[in-house]
């Protein structure tokens, strides 16, 4: 099996590709059972702003045991509850006595499992590769040049091309290992947008500080993405939280973060109109500064005050906006919608980046129903194509031989089923179809992971797109062939 499969939906074997901890985010009780680190060993997380050491201690089953005796699994938890704030990145926190990291020693266990001679398993040995550039990642995010790329090259790099739900876990797990992070968070953004691949802060304080200092522009409390270390990252802990964002962000809407034309508040009435004519807009933001949201002006909002006053003042015409962030899910986001008719959108920066609207959330929506409407009519054709032209009692015997599962229809046939029949070549030849099997029923496979993916809701990518033509065709073979 290749890296690719992963793209499918089909689990990693196991071996080097797993990095010798099953392809999970690195455990402090890993390091201790590869004997990186012993129990009892003492760590310090020294705060070097103001000067707080905070001690803890490795406990025998790979925990951090903090003086007050509360045990964490994860190196970020201890910190934060060490420090009551945070969140920080409890790997580059917490030092062992000659100040080597906790990171250091995970990094030197990834080390040892990607040093392994080739296996001759394409995946295994892939992922060793995968691993050389992780590293080279990080050795440029800690050399403040992180490496940038869309996140379609970013999902490359695992041999992927959308991000289903196993694919987007993957990834963010050996990011996780590496201590990388996606800024902003790869989950919540459009595939051919661009993130930078950045490590843990250099001080655990100025990451805080930071993150302090992003007000929100409308004054709104500034929502978390995915538990990460700070605005619009992917976590690089295995703490509660930091798993990837699942469903659809405003983020992953195309105008979402494609910038935004905008006025400030002492623009007049001929900039607006020549500014929304020229770009075929019904509203524009209202800037003073690329943070400092001060409203909009619509169509109606310019009818309303010079129907007031014929010499009305262009502030007369600014209305209230709205602004979430890029990684709000979208279903969230709907009643302010409804309301303001659009939303303003900021990136990981609290910038407005980004303008989204009725039409771009129906056009959304629109498109993920399209492929769920084929699959149910594929769904359908395969059973009519089976109840009509095979025994049922001989559909039972392959679907359900120990009869565990009382099957006594054809409807009760699942898309497993269909595939378990349509591959038995006695019940193929029944058919009398002028087709090839093994090119029928691999499609059928296709099919069922793309049909999994969007019936989870785990495909931000839409495989529905690419699929669509696919599922069209094979129910246009099956009403052809099946009678």
């Amino acid at each position: 099996m290749t890296d690719s499969a992963l793209a499918n939906g089909e689990e990693e074997p196991l071996g080097r590709a797993s990095y010798l901890i099953e392809g999970r985010r690195v455990l402090l009780a890993d390091l201790v059972n590869a004997g990186l680190l012993a129990p009892g060993t003492q760590l310090t997380f020294w705060r070097k702003r103001s000067g707080d050491a905070h001690h803890a201690r490795v406990t025998e089953d790979g925990r951090i045991e903090l003086v007050d005796g509360q045990r964490f699994k994860s190196p970020s938890t201890a910190a934060a509850a060490a420090t009551g704030r945070g969140p920080y990145d409890g790997w580059t926190a917490w030092a062992l006595d000659d100040g080597t990291l906790l990171d250091v020693l995970r990094q030197t266990l990834l080390d040892t499992a990607a040093e392994l001679p080739p296996s001759g398993d394409v995946a295994a040995d892939g992922s060793a590769a995968r691993h050389a550039r992780l590293k080279e990642a990080r050795k440029q995010a800690d050399a403040d040049t992180p490496i940038t790329l869309t996140v379609r090259d970013l999902l490359g790099w695992w041999g992927a091309s959308r991000r289903g739900y196993l694919v987007t876990e993957q990834v963010a797990t050996e990011l996780a290992n590496h201590g990388l992070s996606t800024v902003p968070d790869f989950t919540a953004v459009g595939i051919d947008d661009r993130v930078a691949l950045t490590g843990p802060s250099g001080d655990t304080e100025d990451a805080e500080e930071k993150a302090a200092e992003q007000e929100p522009a409308t004054g709104q409390e500034e929502p978390r993405t995915s538990g990460a270390p700070g605005p619009g990252t992917t976590s690089g802990d295995e703490g509660e939280g930091s798993e990837p964002i699942q469903g659809q962000t405003v983020g992953n809407l195309p105008s979402a973060l494609k910038g935004v034309v905008s006025v400030a508040s002492s623009a007049s009435f001929e900039e607006v109109f020549t500014k929304m004519r020229l770009n075929g807009y019904s509203q524009l933001p209202v800037l003073n500064g690329p943070r400092n949201l001060r409203g909009a002006v619509t169509w109606e909002s310019i009818a309303r005050a010079r129907y007031a006053d014929a010499a009305a003042p262009f502030a007369d015409a600014i209305v209230d906006a709205h602004a979430v962030s890029y990684a709000d899910h979208l279903i969230d986001v709907l009643p302010d919608l409804e309301r303001f008719g659009f939303l303003l959108v900021k990136d990981q920066t609290n910038q407005i980046a980004g303008i989204i609207t009725v039409a771009d959330v129906a056009a959304e929506y629109g498109a993920t129903a399209r492929p769920f409407l084929l699959i149910g009519d594929l769904d359908r054709q395969l059973r009519r194509v089976i109840s009509e032209g095979l025994d049922l009692a001989e559909v039972i015997t392959l679907c359900d031989p120990d009869g565990l599962r009382k099957l006594s229809s054809f409807d009760q046939l699942s898309y497993g089923d269909y595939q378990q029949v349509l591959s038995n070549q006695k019940q193929w030849d029944r058919l009398k179809w002028p087709l090839d099997r093994r090119s029928f029923t691999a499609r059928l496979d296709e099919l069922r992971e793309i049909r999994n993916e969007l019936m989870h809701f785990n495909d931000k990518d839409k495989a529905g797109d690419s699929a669509i033509p696919m599922l069209r065709n094979m129910i246009e073979l099956l009403r052809e062939h099946g009678g």
